[in-house]
């Protein structure tokens, strides 16, 4: 069993290179009660940057082959069940993907893994924080943490610098007021992980999960017209208690930076309606017969065939031959226990003052009407 997140040393900057920790890093205010792991976390990247070249030399030999396929995308807030998907697709050998392990030593993939990965195992915690997923080094893992240790234009860069978390959200995130020479980096950067994670996992295809993609359709289609899109609606209410306990634990291994639990909220809100927005505008985008928006409730409570009828409508191969793993992957998954939330009504008036709109078009009862109704119903019977 390894360590819990919040006993963690170094935070997940240790996997960067040099040139992109000093970027992100340069002129940063550092809390006073952060600035030891800072300085761990600067003393491990800068020995393991020794280490790039390595790595180049052997990316090298790979960069110039072309990719088979153009990615499957799957796209969703975080917590609209993203991972569960991931994990049910990954079940096909075709489909490659970024490993646990690629996310936090990205340029120590194609040389030297064994090493890092045998002690990374040992120190990694076994569940996520917030829920009861499992976590190895070798399992799928969302590609954002990747790209944060490969260039510094990424939307995580939130977790270690929360004081311009919503700089961050226009930026990196919905690519509002990112400039082109940076955009210019993220494609880039994103192909090379893309073929990387295909080379480390054997795969032909790329399989994607990564919410924060959900703002960059539009630069993912300049890069990759025929690429195909899984996109996730879930109850907001349950996104938002769920996004809660999610970014409230995970930030507290990583931060560099103080930032209150109010204001957490608000970024939280306030996020989630510009990608909402974003989203909506762009997906119109996505060629004809290359998306499929589906309500996770559904997903969750008939995978299998939901999985089958997602292949077909995409026209993707292989699930003929990933059959018999998916459905012992969903057999695995039967006695999973879920978090149970019960929304206060702090939950419901946020969610429906600023969230209304995806309640409405999504097709999600309101609460608050919900519970008037019961109210009103309970005098009537007095």
């Amino acid at each position: 069993m390894g360590l819990t997140f919040d006993k963690l040393p170094v935070n997940t900057l240790v996997g960067a290179d040099w040139q992109t920790f000093k970027a992100l890093t340069d002129g940063q205010h550092i809390g006073d009660h952060y600035k030891g792991k800072f300085r761990l976390t600067k003393a491990v990247c800068r020995l393991l940057s020794t280490l790039v070249p390595i790595e180049n030399r052997a990316y090298n030999k790979i960069a110039g082959q072309p990719l088979q396929e153009d990615p499957l995308f799957i796209l969703g807030h975080w917590r609209s069940g993203t991972t569960f998907v991931h994990n049910v697709f990954a079940c096909d050998k075709h489909f490659g993907y970024t490993t646990t392990y690629q996310t936090v030593f990205p340029h120590l993939v194609l040389w030297g893994q064994p090493f890092f990965k045998k002690n990374m195992a040992m120190l990694m915690p076994d569940k996520r924080p917030t829920d009861n997923m499992e976590l190895r080094p070798d399992l799928p893992q969302e590609e954002e943490f990747a790209l944060s240790n490969m260039m510094p234009y990424t939307y995580y860069n939130f977790w270690f610098f929360p004081e311009r978390w919503m700089e961050y959200c226009d930026r990196f995130l919905t690519f509002e007021k990112i400039t082109e020479e940076e955009r210019q980096v993220f494609k880039d950067t994103f192909l090379r992980l893309v073929k990387v994670s295909l080379a480390n996992t054997g795969g032909t295809q790329y399989l994607s999960k990564n919410p924060p993609h959900t703002g960059r359709v539009r630069t993912l289609l300049e890069m990759f017209p025929n690429a195909k899109f899984i996109y996730l609606k879930r109850n907001p209410y349950t996104v938002f208690e769920s996004t809660r306990s999610f970014f409230t634990n995970t930030i507290k291994p990583l931060q560099l930076q103080d930032i209150s639990q109010e204001q957490i909220v608000d970024n939280i809100v306030e996020a989630y309606m510009r990608l909402y927005k974003r989203y909506e505008a762009d997906k119109l985008l996505i060629p004809e017969g290359n998306l499929v928006e589906i309500k996770f409730e559904d997903f969750e409570h008939n995978a299998f065939d939901l999985t089958k009828e997602i292949y077909g409508k995409l026209k993707l191969q292989g699930f003929n031959e990933a059959e018999a793993d998916i459905r012992a992957y969903l057999d695995k998954k039967k006695g999973y226990k879920k978090n149970k939330y019960q929304y206060k009504e702090e939950t419901i008036q946020i969610v429906e003052k600023h969230w209304s709109k995806a309640l409405d078009e999504w097709g999600y009862t309101l609460l608050s009407s919900t519970y008037k109704c019961n109210f009103l119903g309970a005098d009537n019977k007095q």
